[in-house]
């Protein structure tokens, strides 16, 4: 497989390197692998601190700035990042206010931010967890105890991220991000395996015209395998399995937010048209968009396909969400 990278060992820090030669509004430490932006103990705010393996991008490291995290902590590809990462981190973001943590639902995610968690807490930094597991395909699956965490990771960071931009004390914060997790489903398609820097191949074996359904952000196996379908036909498959979901815990009756996220290698023009037979099967179900973002932002390498997040909006949660973000990958109202 043909990559541009210089190795596969030096392919995070290389990029990182990069990403600090084109946002020079962020401090990068390439070699302890944290980013953090350079306001971030201004104006006493609480701090945001994620992090998670690189090949996602531009989750975290792209999600830095005003409106949204503080700091993020990119592992190595598909792999968590350690706690020191994130005990430095949260050093560098805190104003006194506290810093909260999101997490993704795998395992070493969790057991390594809830690690740092206590670090932070000895050294004096007031710290809250919230865990994201919006995914509704699958549960128990590869990495992960319990549902795992893709496209609302981005939901829970912006709308919190604005909320703590604002001057909201910690335990708001936290509380809104979890509510956010809450009003969220997700769902995963692969048409292709990604191949990894270190395997230089795919990393599953999917055979031409068939698709994986329900497949997470690693490539983990989803629900099931079919042959290929067209996109409307993919899209009911996606949408329905999120309402489903979503109904159980409440009738979905008002606006939500809509995510069409490419994970790696899907062309916008076909998200784009994926799109509107996204919009199609939720106007049919009587579901209003209130906001919608398409384009890649939790990816997985060179993964041909998508994911569908939904999140149930109230009028607070849109108000934040239309509040200015600035950072490398999202960005609008400044």
């Amino acid at each position: 497989m043909k990559m541009l990278i210089n190795s596969p060992q030096t392919v995070v820090a290389d990029a990182l390197r990069g990403l600090a030669a084109a946002h020079p509004e962020l401090d990068v430490d390439a070699e302890a692998r944290v980013v953090v932006r350079r306001d971030a103990r201004q104006g006493g705010r609480v701090g945001l601190v994620s992090g998670g393996g690189s090949g996602h991008e531009p989750l975290h490291a792209g999600f830095v700035g005003h409106g949204m995290l503080s700091a993020a902590c990119p592992g190595e590809v598909f792999t968590s990042p350690v706690p020191d990462q994130m005990v430095r981190a949260a050093k560098a973001v805190d104003s006194g206010q506290g810093v909260l943590f999101v997490v993704k639902n795998y395992t070493g995610d969790v057991l390594n931010f809830d690690m740092a968690a206590e670090l932070a807490e000895e050294d004096g930094i007031r710290v809250e967890r919230v865990l994201v597991n919006d995914d509704v395909a699958v549960t128990d699956s590869l990495y992960t105890a319990g549902r795992r965490g893709t496209g609302a990771t981005l939901f829970v960071e912006k709308i919190a991220g604005a909320a703590a931009e604002e001057g909201a004390p910690l335990e708001q914060v936290a509380a809104l991000a979890r509510q956010v997790n809450e009003a969220s489903g997700s769902f995963g398609v692969a048409l292709s395996a990604c191949t990894t820097p270190a395997k230089g191949g795919p990393t599953f074996d999917l055979p031409d015209g068939e698709l994986e359904l329900g497949i997470g952000i690693h490539g983990e196996p989803g629900r099931e395998r079919r042959p290929m379908m067209p996109a409307r036909e993919i899209a009911e498959v996606a949408v329905g399995s999120v309402l489903e979901d979503m109904a159980n815990a409440a009738p979905v009756d008002g606006p939500v937010l809509a995510l069409v996220n490419g994970m790696g290698a899907t062309p916008l023009l076909e998200l784009y048209g994926f799109h509107a037979e996204v919009a199609r099967v939720l106007a049919a179900r009587g579901v209003p968009v209130a906001r919608t973002l398409v384009g890649n932002y939790v990816t997985s390498l060179d993964m041909a396909g998508c994911s569908v997040t939904l999140c149930r909006a109230d009028e607070e949660m849109l108000r934040l969400w239309d509040a200015p973000v600035q950072t490398a990958a999202l960005r609008w109202g400044r």
